[in-house]
């Protein structure tokens, strides 16, 4: 099975490409591929499929050539993977697909969206983030209102009192959510405020337990759900934030319909595993 490695703000990917989406690709087999220590290592695998050939995309055949397979590292499927679509995006442009001149269409189980790859940064816009409830999420004992947003997929932002240490909580287990108001899992995000930066109206640094893959060092879409409050807070409905996520910075853009996530995608390594060693 051939692969790469790619990662965005060091939120790594296993990438397998498969255009006639025909690889016997199972939950165990995309655990296995992504254990750190007996397979090769990744926060989730993304599958390179033609979007005609893969029952979760046809609809979207006419508008994007290509379907984001996304699988997160326990094997669960996700709907959408900001730093995933950079990753497969930077993928796509090194082996010569371009897009048009609105940029890169690719198919998601969100929808459709559009990449703009540069040599260094990828923009994504992943389409306006909704808030759309309240919640609370529990770690370490400590509970901590948070705001619902849809990125796609659900998120519970959650602003730290500014009595806390964001890099002293305790993210080795899944934070307590509401099952009723996310009934699907919830990815979790803790958020502080951080200094002024050139470039952005508002600075943040972000946390983030992923459901299905534990905290990773960054989250595409939670960067997104966390500008959204961000804005909505300071009393803006659009502008430009600076998320610190643990593997680097992020950069999101609201205006209008439009949320744009951009940030560096870099693919690391080529290789080829075989399955029944895993």
């Amino acid at each position: 099975m051939q692969f790469i490695k790619g990662h965005g703000t060091a939120n790594d990917f296993v990438i397998l490409p498969d255009p006639a989406g025909a690889l016997p690709l199972t939950p165990a087999l995309v655990a296995a591929l992504c254990d750190r220590r007996r397979g090769i290592g990744a926060d989730g695998v993304l599958r390179v499929v033609r979007a005609a050939n893969h029952p979760d995309a046809v609809r979207h055949a006419e508008r994007a050539e290509w379907f984001m397979d996304y699988w997160n590292a326990d094997g669960t499927y996700a709907e959408m993977c900001g730093n995933g679509v950079r990753v497969f995006a930077r993928y796509l442009d090194s082996m010569g697909v371009t897009g048009d001149a609105d940029g890169l269409a690719v198919a998601t189980r969100a929808g459709v969206v559009r990449a703009v790859v540069g040599p260094d940064a990828i923009a994504v816009d992943m389409g306006r983030p909704r808030i759309y409830d309240t919640s609370t999420a529990t770690v370490g004992g400590l509970t901590v209102p948070g705001v619902a947003v849809d990125c796609g997929n659900p998120h519970l932002v959650c602003a730290l009192p500014g009595a806390l240490d964001l890099g002293g909580l305790d993210l080795t287990r899944s934070p307590g959510f509401d099952p009723a108001v996310f009934p699907a899992g919830v990815n979790v995000e803790f958020v502080a405020p951080a200094e002024p930066v050139n470039g952005a109206d508002l600075h943040v640094a972000m946390r983030v337990y992923e459901r299905g893959s534990a905290e990773t060092l960054s989250c595409g879409s939670g960067a997104c759900a966390v500008a959204t409050v961000a804005l909505r807070d300071a009393g803006r409905d659009a502008g430009v934030v600076a998320v610190d996520v643990l593997g680097g910075r992020l950069t999101i853009t609201l205006d209008g319909d439009s949320c744009w996530l951009a940030g560096p995608a870099v693919l690391v390594a080529h290789g080829e595993v075989d399955p029944g060693t895993l």
